[in-house]
């Protein structure tokens, strides 16, 4: 079963609720970049993803440069972004709160 895509203006609304999240890929996705103090840190938030990523069926695409993790969100199933990348990126601020 396919995953509903959000319109533009649906994306736009949430999005402007999130914290430091912005559009990437024109639109069809969103990204955001975390700092952390070194290496240990940023490994052990991507592990803290990791599980809620398993949870909700729904992983993230990102990559790791030692206290840096890029994180970008898209629905490959909805051909850009749906509710599961709002509800993840929500599940990824909730974790360093």
């Amino acid at each position: 079963m396919a995953v509903q895509g959000l319109t533009r203006d649906e994306a736009q609304e949430l999005v402007g609720a999130l914290d430091g999240w912005a559009f990437t890929r024109d639109g069809d996705a969103i990204g955001r970049t975390f700092e952390f103090g070194d290496f240990s840190q940023a490994f052990a938030f991507m592990t803290q993803v990791a599980l809620v990523a398993e949870k909700m069926d729904h992983h993230p695409e990102w990559s790791n440069v030692y206290n840096k993790v890029q994180v970008e969100l898209t629905t490959h199933d909805a051909g850009g972004l749906s509710m599961l990348d709002m509800k993840m990126a929500r599940a990824i601020e909730e974790l360093l709160a």
